[in-house]
């Protein structure tokens, strides 16, 4: 593959006349749109494009059969999957050790600080810890290359240089989910799928790097509903490996099960990429919002307080162990969740605290059989490895087959006790305006209240006040109910601690004001809005 470096600046618009730039991109990424990839681009686009509408049309139809009653369950007619006698291909040796990865997004500094961390792997997130601005999401994949080879470098403004030193983390790449288009860059008139895009960009540019060090273009697939949405990946990664001459499997994948509707799939979903994915994880917190996304219409199945929807309640348990039971039976990984919390500075208590709790939950994934977890501040880093490092006696726990576990649909679906509570609400409408209006400035992860939020935590916190004001009986711990009226209160008046807190200025101008108004609406309509970066997307490419 001839290397995009080599590629003349001006030529990156022959080739592919049926794709089209709806942004400027940057002077620095230029050369890594050369005519060839435009040319893949072009053709992915144009085939992949109807097929990835057809599978948003079945999520649809789906959640319309829920609404009307329904629940998710086992597919009768991909029992033979389940319950046949096969593995997935062996997993490369780069990524047989993944006792502690780290996330965060495509951000120059966090790559370096990211590989740099001593975690096993960096997972570089296109997705839920990026705002997708087009200058983000570009200027991202000039990162990435530049990571691949080790020349990344940042000095900042004030001096401060940053650079890679010595052995780095694995690199694994997250795009975009089935649900978002990349809108600044359309084939045949018609924007194209974000994932494929991000995919697409990366591989071409990095394969060839990649192989060449012995590792190879691994990414993370997020957000899978069914085993079709994960044989749509295996047909375009496929494609991607032709057109790259690549040997078939090159590209290596972990999927994350963080839908409801994804963990009655898993056999399938693995068995659809039998002979490229390495393991599944337990993507928890978009996993809280897609049960209540999926159950919206069933007033039986609201949840307490996020805080108290912990890895230990009865459905969560069940998913995580029967993702391990799975994995681990078709010779796959299963990684653990994500540990949210962050390092508190300047309160030595409160801190220990927060750390405790990380020790506790990572302690749990290892004994349960997990054979790593992520976090997503490289303080906890060291307490993660110290959890598996006291269970596993390899690299991994492969060997851990969790015969024991016996799930069945209903413990999935079943919800757990607690109370809802106004600090409960208040806590998810400030978290909502405020991780909504940094995504709205360019920025997809952000630390709010000594936890690091992303946009699978914001779904959470505005959909948990949907579902409780949207069903009737909804009662406080007080003994209040909670309504809609008595939101809007808590609304108006959390809109105003925003702004008392950054001053009149910034609360219109750093995105606040738009947030608020974003918010109020998807919490108060009558319909659910399938996800809240959807309408804030709209808003975002709108301002660029």
């Amino acid at each position: 593959m001839k290397s995009p470096s080599a590629q003349h600046p001006e030529d990156w618009r022959e080739g592919a006349p049926n794709v089209v730039f709806h942004a400027e991109i940057p002077a620095t990424a230029k050369p890594l749109f050369s005519a060839p990839l435009l040319s893949l681009l072009g053709k992915l686009g144009a085939r992949y494009r109807p097929e990835v509408d057809a599978l948003l049309a079945k999520r649809q139809q789906r959640q319309a059969a829920w609404n009307a009653g329904g629940l998710p369950g086992f597919d009768p007619e991909t029992q033979h999957i389940r319950e046949g006698d096969w593995q997935v291909e062996k997993i490369p040796e780069p990524l047989r050790d993944r006792r502690v990865e780290i996330t965060g997004p495509v951000d120059r500094k966090m790559i370096i600080n990211a590989l740099n961390s001593g975690a096993k792997v960096f997972m570089a997130d296109c997705e839920d810890s990026s705002s997708p601005t087009f200058e983000n999401m570009i200027l991202g994949q000039v990162n990435l290359y530049d990571a691949n080879r080790r020349t990344i470098e940042l000095t900042t403004p004030e001096g401060k240089h940053y650079a890679l030193k010595g052995p780095s983390a694995t690199l694994i790449v997250r795009p975009r989910g089935w649900h978002l288009d990349e809108a600044h860059v359309t084939v045949n008139d018609q924007p194209v799928p974000g994932g494929i895009f991000d995919a697409a960009v990366y591989v071409f540019n990095n394969a060839d790097t990649l192989i060449g060090q012995g590792l190879g273009p691994y990414l993370y697939l997020p957000k899978l509903e069914s085993w079709e949405e994960a044989a749509l990946w295996e047909s375009v990664l496929t494609d991607i490996e032709k057109a790259l001459q690549l040997h078939p499997g090159t590209i290596k994948v972990t999927v994350l099960i963080e839908t409801l509707p994804a963990v009655f799939q898993m056999h399938e979903i693995l068995h659809a990429l039998k002979t490229r994915i390495v393991g599944l994880n337990c993507g928890r917190w978009d996993y809280i919002f897609s049960y209540i996304k999926c159950l919206q219409a069933h007033p039986d199945r609201r949840l307490p307080d996020r805080a108290q929807v912990t890895m230990g309640v009865g459905f969560l348990k069940a998913y995580s162990e029967l993702l391990i039971q799975t994995c681990h039976r078709r010779g796959a990984f299963a990684m653990g969740g994500m540990a949210a919390q962050i390092p508190i500075k300047g309160d030595e208590e409160a801190n220990q605290q927060a750390l405790e709790k990380v020790r506790l939950d990572k302690e749990r994934e290892a004994k349960a059989g997990h054979d790593g977890t992520w976090v997503a501040h490289p303080g906890l880093i060291p307490i993660a490895f110290e959890a598996f490092d006291a269970q596993i006696t390899k690299r991994n726990q492969l060997n851990v087959l969790r015969e024991d576990v016996k799930v069945t649909a209903e413990d999935l679906l079943r919800p757990c006790e607690g109370t809802i509570t106004e600090a409960g609400v208040r806590g998810n409408l400030s978290v909502a305006i405020g991780y909504m209006a940094a995504w709205l400035r360019g920025q997809g992860c952000v630390p709010l209240n000594h936890l690091m939020e992303d946009a699978a935590t914001a779904e959470i916190a505005r959909a948990q006040v949907w579902q409780w004001i949207h069903h009737p009986g909804t009662v406080l711990d007080d003994g209040r109910a909670l309504d809609a009226s008595l939101a809007q209160t808590w609304l108006g008046e959390e809109i105003e601690h925003w702004r008392e807190q950054v001053g009149d200025e910034a609360f219109a101008s750093q995105g606040y004001q738009e947030a608020a108004e974003l918010v109020e609406t998807v919490i108060f309509d009558d319909r659910f809005v399938e996800f809240l970066t959807l309408p804030g997307y709209a808003r975002l490419t709108h301002t660029q």
